[in-house]
């Protein structure tokens, strides 16, 4: 991380050539999506510390979802707290904190006497996942040029499945009683590499000139756009946006305004349907749920090394598909796999527990579930939200997406084992397949293309007098 520190500091003596995008917006991205890692890591590690974890505490069902849904809880607040401070002290200082708040919680975790201990710390790791996931894809947003927003965005969805891959890992090499106290601490690792290279980072030029720091919103951009860029244009273009939208402070009574309901329905709904097609409810059982069906405990974790594996390539894929092909073409072209895989996997519990045949076909269908699941809603979730929101109510109403994220999420981790103990893993997994049948009318219905569209022309076409989508179009 000091590589990148030093290059987010220098790039300014080393201009890009005609048309080339500047190292320092990769360096921003870079850095800040380190946000994502942490977040990845802190929610992942809990699938591989479980399965001992509820040994050493002789913890119940109800007790080990506790144990994975606080650190959602937190992940609420967080959010919640996260827009509104964004927009008073801007997005830097939040993502800088965040990164704190990560190494703070992780020492805590991994110094946890009591499980009282161990869910208050891992409460504070959700105030900081929080934070991470609402103001990371802003920041990246907001800084980031037209022509390449998409695949750095996703960067961050990237990181976040990278995250989970190092949590599987450690999870299968320090797996034994009192393992996971060094799966927690290590991501102080993280926590203090990003803390550190945001130092180095710029302010958000569109936060700078909501501030009126035009001067310095000016400087930024010379830095983080190519030689020749029509600098003066862009800040005209920002400056006569947020006038003609500042009718407030970025308050969340703002929300309420008209124009903003199918922006806010959009982000609200991926938001909710990222959680209610079941990618979570995998990633955070899927050892526990192959442990008890009969897999054993090395074929569970070494399962869960390639779930990571699988959302690393995902995050891949998604990354070029969403400026490639467009966000909307992307969730419709792979979501309807991810249905198929569900209903698959949801069949094979109906089989022979034990048979070969079954056993390939659970661990066969989970992987293409979550290569399909991760390029057509993950890699679109952390993008399509700072994207569609305006500028005067990002704050809040990022907030209030990434609230209806961890707010899903919550509902499926809280409920996920209780599920299937009711109505069995057949019984759970249809359900989340139809749930993936569902987001795909809603994407059919709702979300409009944004690839290579300007933050601002999404803005005018959200504030036009036809329907949004057909506006965007149009534009």
């Amino acid at each position: 991380m000091p590589e990148a520190a030093t290059l987010a500091a220098r790039a300014p003596a080393r201009p890009p050539g005609p048309g080339r995008t500047p190292l320092l917006v990769y360096a921003v991205a870079a850095v800040s999506a380190l946000g994502g890692l942490l977040f990845g890591y802190d929610t992942g590690i809990i699938s591989g510390a479980l399965l001992h974890l509820r040994d050493d505490l002789d913890l119940s069902s109800r007790e080990q979802e506790t144990v994975v849904s606080v650190i959602l809880l937190g992940a609420m607040v967080g959010a919640l707290i996260s827009g509104r401070t964004a927009v008073r002290h801007g997005r830097r200082k939040v993502v800088a904190t965040v990164a704190v708040i990560f190494g703070i919680g992780a020492v805590a975790a991994a110094l946890a006497p009591d499980v009282t201990t161990l869910i208050a710390a891992r409460f504070v790791l959700g105030l900081a996942v929080g934070g991470a996931s609402n103001m990371v894809p802003v920041y990246i947003a907001e800084l980031a040029p037209a022509a390449v927003r998409g695949r750095l965005m996703v960067l961050f969805q990237l990181m976040v499945a990278i995250g989970q891959l190092i949590a599987y890992l450690c999870g299968w090499a320090l797996s034994g009683s009192g393992g996971w106290r060094v799966m927690f601490a290590l991501a102080v690792i993280p926590a203090v590499a990003l803390a550190v290279g945001m130092a180095f980072l710029p302010e958000s030029p569109r936060w700078l000139i909501e501030q009126h720091r035009h001067d310095d919103a000016e400087r930024t951009l010379r830095r983080l756009r190519p030689a020749g860029a029509d600098i003066t244009a862009e800040i005209t273009e920002i400056t006569t946006v947020t006038a003609g939208t500042a009718t407030g402070n970025g308050g969340w009574r703002q929300l309420r305004q008209r124009w903003l309901r199918p922006a806010l329905l959009i982000a609200v709904g991926i938001a909710a349907f990222s959680q209610l097609t079941g990618i979570n409810a995998i990633v955070y059982y899927a050892p526990t749920i192959l442990d008890d069906a009969g897999f054993g405990n090395s074929v569970a974790l070494l399962t869960g090394i390639g779930i990571g594996a699988m959302l690393v390539v995902a995050g891949v894929v998604g990354a070029i598909a969403v400026d490639k092909a467009g966000r909307r073409r992307t969730m419709l072209w792979f979501l309807p796999g991810s249905a198929l895989a569900m209903a698959v996997l949801a069949l094979a519990f109906t089989a022979d527990s034990g048979s070969t045949a079954q056993r390939w076909t659970v661990i066969i269908s989970l992987f293409a579930y979550i290569l399909f699941n991760g390029v057509g809603m993950q890699a679109v979730l952390w993008l399509i939200g700072p994207e569609i929101l305006p500028l005067s109510v990002r704050g809040p109403a990022t907030s209030l997406a990434t609230l209806s994220v961890w707010g899903f999420d919550l509902l499926i981790a809280m409920t996920a084992l209780t599920a299937i103990n009711t109505v069995g893993r057949s019984g759970t997994f249809l359900f989340y397949a139809l749930m993936n049948v569902a987001c795909i009318v809603f994407v059919v219905a709702k979300v409009p293309e944004t690839k290579g569209r300007s933050l601002e022309s999404i803005e005018r076409a959200l504030r036009g007098p036809g329907p949004f989508r057909k506006a965007l179009d149009e534009e």
